[in-house]
Parts: C-alpha cells; sequence; structure tokens
C-alpha cells in the first residue's frame, strides 16, 4: 500500500488447517505493509501449510495474547491491525484506518461487524455488540482492533491474560486518548454460535462479562469457558 502510514496485520493462528490457506490468500491480496501470521503450537499441519506459502510466519507458546504481542514485536509499520482467523477485511477497511489515524488524537479503535449467518438473530447481536463497543469505546478482538505501534509497544502490548485479553487491552487504550469506532464494516463468523446454539453463546458471553467486570481471574473465567464449550 501507498500509504502515508503504513499498516501491519498481525493475525494469530491454532488449528486452523482448514481456513489457513483462504485466509493467506485473502489477505495477501490486499497488498498491506506488512502481514505477520503468529502460530501458537498447532498440532493440525497448519504449520506445513504456512512453511509452503510466500507469508511472513512466527511461532510461538499458545495464548493470543502471546501471540499478537509476539506479531508485533516484529512489525516496523506506523499501525498495528490485529485480525482473528474468521474475520473477514477489506481495502476499504485499510484505508478507513489510514483516514482516521492521520488524525494525532486517535490512538487506536476498531471496526463495526457483520456476523456471516442469515439468523435474524444474528442481526440483532451485531447490532448490539455495535451499539455497546460505540459507547463504551470498548472492543473486542472480532471488530479487529488497532493501535499505534510506538503507543502499543509503550503500553506493553496486550495484557497476557488466559482470556479476555481483547477486553483488558481496549479498556486500557481508551485510557490513552480518542478510540475510532469505524462504521466500516468487518465480517466475523458466526460458527460459534451456529457449533454451540445462540442462545447459550450469548448468555456465555454475558457470564464471562460479568465475571470479568467482578475482577474474576483470568484463569477462572478460561475454564468457565473450556467448560461451557
Amino acid at each position: 500500500m501507498n500509504n502515508e502510514l503504513s499498516i501491519a496485520l498481525v493475525v494469530p493462528v491454532l488449528n486452523e488447517r482448514r481456513a489457513i490457506s483462504g485466509m493467506i490468500k485473502h489477505l495477501s491480496a490486499l497488498d498491506a505493509d506488512e502481514l505477520i501470521i503468529v502460530d501458537g503450537g498447532s498440532s493440525d499441519g497448519t504449520c506445513d501449510i504456512l512453511a509452503a506459502s510466500d507469508v511472513r510466519w512466527i511461532t510461538t507458546g499458545p495464548g493470543r495474547a502471546r501471540q499478537m504481542n509476539a506479531g508485533a514485536s516484529i512489525c516496523k509499520s506506523d499501525i498495528l491491525l490485529f485480525i482473528h482467523v474468521d474475520t473477514l477485511i477489506s481495502s476499504s477497511n485499510l484505508m478507513a484506518v489510514e483516514k482516521v489515524m492521520c488524525d494525532a488524537a486517535f490512538v487506536g479503535g476498531h471496526f463495526d461487524v457483520t456476523l456471516s449467518g442469515r439468523n435474524v438473530a444474528f442481526r440483532m447481536i451485531e447490532w448490539m455488540m455495535n451499539q455497546r463497543s460505540r459507547l463504551t469505546r470498548i472492543s473486542t478482538g472480532d471488530q479487529c482492533q488497532f493501535v499505534r505501534r510506538s503507543l502499543f509497544e509503550s503500553m506493553g502490548g496486550f495484557p497476557e491474560l488466559a482470556l479476555m485479553e481483547d477486553i483488558a487491552f481496549s479498556t486500557l487504550l481508551k485510557r490513552q486518548g480518542r478510540i475510532a469506532c469505524l462504521k466500516e464494516k468487518v465480517i466475523t463468523s458466526s460458527r460459534r454460535w451456529e457449533q454451540h446454539g445462540i442462545a447459550r453463546t450469548v448468555l456465555l458471553m454475558w457470564k464471562l462479562r460479568f465475571l470479568y467486570w467482578l475482577k474474576r481471574p483470568a484463569s477462572e473465567l478460561a475454564l468457565v469457558y473450556r467448560n461451557a464449550r
């Protein structure tokens, strides 16, 4: 990209053999300044696919926060944009990031989301997600969080929690300055709702957020999450 500000895409993956080839093709076509994929110890052949590709990738220990921090540490771009493997972004999303981050008042931000499923319930879920993040300026990883690299480094990156590292980071980030809530949408997979039930998944997310608000240890939240799957 011939940007005024350079943008690095950092993607944590773990056992994503079925999705990784399509993801590499899609993200490479965006022509970002940097693309870093960080594997967290896959055992399903994901690394074999990465090794056979032209993409830049590294391995690290498990844990999404650890992976994203490791990927960010080798980036040189002005802006870090973190993407989950089941979220799709477009060139227009990158242009929106560049445009808003030219304003020095903004320290970072996120996108509105569209869920991939057709069930009408997903329209309500995504509306609630978008409204909540706009009101609170707190976002999740599904919303493709982005931040100035210099600030990310001074903040020490993502808190290395077993769960809710995205919420913890965005909570800290909004204390640093203005947060951009971009209306340009990214598409995130609805597979977790479809696999485990819409109502059950929504209730689980609410429960985890409530426990987080009560300041329960991240290890406890991770155990609740694993036991519910």
